[in-house]
């Protein structure tokens, strides 16, 4: 929000200084962003007068120009296309700096003649666009005068960052009151503007077919109106915040939006069709807006309409085709109050910045509606004549804000501050609010240009920021017992394992939204079916509506995103909630989960090696089995399943279960998913459920970290004749259950299906490792350890050794 102090002082009556203004404001919480001097700036830059203009000796398009600056005549090289001999111009001496061309001009020769400074053009100096030729002023402008003067640029401009709870000060006059609240003058009396008598019934009617989104339409029609160049102090005052002035009448809206936080529209009332009607879009409409772009709407945008169709974005943008011109003769005044939530949601959704939405999102005054049309048409007919009608009204001022009760010593007990009862209502009423004694506490009405008040700490923190947080007691922190440290959770010291063995296995922990984008979670929910408990009401953006079901996607996005600016393959984790709606209850779960993208290995020269090596299901696994090792629980005891998510390849993909308990996923991603997402590099995953895994114990004396085995471990081949169903884990687990004291690993090595094979079985064979503890194994105990491994196997799955 921009404005000047000489704009400020419109509505402010104050003799504080620029430098103590810009303290209060911030300690309001009004923060300042910047603060510029524009007359310092522009104080090389003065009126000239252009005495010869010659052809360049050397050059077609150049004139070497005498300029009288009023203290002496310099010699000039001009490429401007308008310049000439008689003229009046602004002059730039050597060694002033020229902000829009971010240059600090030196004396120098162009093509062979010296030229000293230059005549400068509107683009140049940051006053306008123009850059076809140099600024042309009215030959009567006095030489010498300075151009800060000439063009209103000698005032303060301050931009301070405005906070989306407080609309009132996205309007100077909001800012001036706050500003008397804290002492710094006061507030001047609002320029009540007299009731304009309509002279006709307005041709033109408004209804309104949604009053949640549009609570009040108000609209005059003013005829024989001439639409010509706005006044000199109307012009200042837009040129002094950066705004362009283009006729009177929009430079009335853009005033009035600026001074009263009021916005409104003005249609040229011989281009609408019929009547107004403010209804919800249908989804498909279009609209060429005064930004010369077409916007395609979709359903419930709040679409200000005639008889043609969508005219205006209610609080967001008006029509190009309805827009008022040089030529204009009638016109139709807008002044209406709309749903901010709905504003809101248009401009993301259609990505338009426009002064209205700024302001109309925020929630203006709505009460002020009906005194902004008076205030507008008096403006109007005061620059540009014409004639009003009654004023047209569809709808009503919306209900005030509720009152608030205030308990006085409420403003000590949450702040500390010590401020009298006296000075707390002073300070509301300053404020436009009106507190009404009732016993010990007070009655506060809430003004209708404050929508965040809502309650009794919102009026303790008014009275709070007003008398100045820098009156905050200076106290020093103690307790009577000493810190203890609290025992971490269950939950915290999954955590902190699974991030400890992530990044002992070489990935990198990342922090990502807790959202992501409705269309991208779908892939991630089995039914492809977002709850509506999932989707925010109101996000920061389109593309972060949904809370995330997974974190894998977002794992994705940034691999991807690694990979585009050249950085290659990635290995990332990240351990935070996911959400869910189970049983119609909103669910969260913290999970720890990995991406493996691309490749695991590069090439290298050795034989095999020559090609790169992609990550594959194995690495992620044995990534899985290094958390749950870390939370002491041994992973290959826990049940292997094939139940895996949608989104994971159906046939390279695993589950580990406790019981009925999932505690991990784990696999190659779907194909047709990565498709969808525009990955086409190798992509694994892992989703580790922390809450699912049972915390381990300590029991009894703590084991030595090395123990080593007195005897030497032996290992036996075995091939088994299964079932072609049978999977390599289930037969892994029945050669580990078939003695488990002296088993102490199994692997398979290879499988074979063909040649000697009866259908619908295969052969699988296992590496099975046995340590004796208790002596060395004889011939008769490895056959006794054989005979159960086969007997076990034949019993479990009706396998058979081969032969």
């Amino acid at each position: 929000m921009k404005f000047t102090i000489g704009w400020l002082k419109d509505h402010l009556d104050t003799k504080a200084s620029t430098e103590e203004i810009c303290k209060s404001l911030t300690a309001i919480g009004l923060e300042v962003e910047s603060v510029e001097d524009r007359a310092a700036i522009y104080a090389p830059f003065k009126v000239a007068h252009v005495v010869e203009a010659e052809k360049h000796p050397n050059a077609d398009r150049l004139r070497v120009c005498k300029v009288d600056t009023g203290a002496e005549v310099l010699q000039v090289v001009c490429g401007a296309p308008n310049a000439r001999a008689g003229m009046k111009a602004i002059f730039a001496p050597s060694g002033s700096y020229i902000p829009g061309l971010d240059v600090t001009l030196k004396k120098s020769k162009i093509r062979d003649v010296e030229s000293n400074g230059m005549l400068v053009s509107g683009a140049e100096m940051q006053l306008s666009e123009d850059s076809d030729g140099i600024l042309d002023l009215p030959a009567d402008t006095p030489i010498g005068t300075p151009m800060a003067d000439l063009y209103g640029l000698n005032d303060i401009l301050i931009e301070i960052n405005l906070t989306p709870n407080r609309p009132d000060c996205a309007g100077i006059r909001g800012i001036a009151r706050d500003l008397a609240a804290a002492g710094l003058g006061t507030l001047k009396p609002l320029a009540r503007a007299g009731k304009v008598a309509g002279k006709f019934k307005s041709p033109i009617s408004v209804t309104t077919s949604d009053t949640e989104a549009c609570p009040l339409f108000m609209g005059r029609y003013i005829k024989n109106v001439t639409n010509k160049q706005s006044p000199e102090w109307l012009q200042q005052k837009l040129k002094s915040i950066g705004q362009k002035p283009i006729s009177a009448l929009v430079d009335v809206t853009n005033y009035l939006s600026i001074d009263l936080c009021r916005p409104l529209h003005v249609f040229d009332a011989d281009k609408l069709k019929g009547d107004i009607n403010v209804r919800l879009s249908r989804g498909g409409e279009k609209l060429m807006a005064l930004n010369d772009k077409e916007y395609t709407l979709g359903e419930g945008v709040i679409a200000v309409c005639d008889d043609s169709g969508v005219v205006g974005l209610g609080g967001v943008m008006g029509g190009l085709d309805t827009g008022c011109t040089e030529e204009t003769k009638n016109v139709y005044l807008e002044c209406a109050y709309f749903d901010a939530f709905r504003i809101a949601r248009a401009g993301r959704t259609l990505q338009i910045n426009s002064d209205a939405r700024y302001r109309n999102e925020r929630g203006i005054d709505p009460a002020f509606t009906v005194e902004a049309v008076e205030i507008a048409t008096n403006l109007i007919m005061e620059l540009c004549g014409g004639e009003a009608s009654e004023v047209v009204k569809a709808g009503d001022v919306p209900a005030a804000p509720a009152s608030q009760t205030l308990r006085t010593t409420r403003v000590k007990s949450l702040t500390g501050m010590d401020v009298p009862e006296a000075k707390q209502i002073e300070i509301l009423k300053t404020l436009g609010f009106t507190p009404t004694k009732k016993g010990d506490v007070y009655d506060v009405a809430v003004p209708p240009w404050r929508p965040d008040i809502m309650g009794e700490a919102d009026l303790v923190e008014e009275i709070a920021r007003i008398h100045g947080y820098d009156n905050l007691p200076v106290l020093s922190v103690t307790r009577d017992t000493p810190v203890t440290q609290e025992k971490p959770t269950a939950n915290f010291k999954a955590v902190r394992h699974a991030r400890q063995a992530l990044t002992t296995r070489g990935l990198s922990e990342c922090v990502t939204w807790s959202f992501m984008e409705d269309k991208r979670a779908a892939h991630f929910i089995e039914d492809g079916q977002i709850p509506p408990a999932m989707v925010l009401s109101n996000p920061i953006s389109e593309q972060l509506n949904a809370m995330r079901p997974s974190i894998v996607p977002n794992l994705l996005e940034a691999a991807q995103r690694n990979w585009d600016k050249g950085l290659g393959s990635s290995a990332l984790f990240e351990t935070g909630p996911v959400f869910g709606v189970s049983h119609k209850n909103f669910q969260q779960t913290w999970t720890a989960t990995l991406l493996r993208f691309g490749f695991t290995a590069p090439k290298h020269w050795e034989e095999g090696f020559a090609k790169e090596t992609p990550a594959g299901l194995f690495d992620v696994k044995a990534d899985v089995f290094a958390v749950l090792e870390s939370m002491g629980l041994n992973g290959e005891k826990a049940q292997l399943s094939r139940e895996v998510p949608s989104y994971y390849h159906p046939g390279r993909a695993g589950a580990l279960k406790l019981g009925q308990n999932v505690i991990a996923y784990f696999g190659e991603l779907n194909p047709a998913i990565l498709e969808e997402l525009k990955i086409e590099h190798a992509a694994v995953a892992a989703e580790i459920f922390l809450e699912n895994i049972p915390e381990v114990k300590a029991k009894g004396t703590a084991k030595p970290l090395l123990q080593l085995p007195e005897f030497q471990p032996l290992s036996r081949d075995f091939a088994f004749l299964l079932d072609a169903a049978t999977s390599a884990n289930d037969l892994v687990r029945a050669v580990k259950d078939a003695d488990k004291a002296l088993i102490t690993n199994a692997r398979v090595f290879d499988v074979y299906t063909g040649k000697g094979i009866p259908e619908g079985r295969k052969s699988v064979a296992v590496e099975v490792t046995l340590q004796p503890t208790q002596k060395t194994l004889t011939e008769e105990d490895l056959k006794a350890v054989s005979e159960k491994i086969s007997g076990n196997v034949a019993a479990k799955l009706g396998g058979a050794l081969r032969g």
